[in-house]
């Protein structure tokens, strides 16, 4: 399983547990990812590491002092970084 993490901008919009789908952008050098509708939005990616599933499952939500993060798990191989 694929680990993912998306910042979110407040609390209370997503839930461990709960299905997600994404929509991914391109950027000159690299992807993104949001996760609909525009929930949370992943870091960018670079081309190496496309995501290539579209739907996923939320592991947990967390706040710290930056603001909350979703993490979110894909049916695909693990990235090794």
């Amino acid at each position: 399983m694929r680990k993912m993490q998306f910042k979110m901008e407040r609390p209370g919009l997503l839930e461990a547990g709960q299905r997600i789908t994404v929509t991914e952008g391109l950027l000159p050098s690299n992807y993104y990812y949001t996760i609909d509708p525009s929930l949370a939005m992943s870091v960018n990616i670079p081309f190496r590491d496309r995501l290539r599933s579209r739907e996923g499952v939320v592991t947990e939500v967390t706040e710290n002092e930056r603001g909350f993060y979703v993490t979110a798990e894909f049916d695909e191989p693990e990235v090794l970084a």
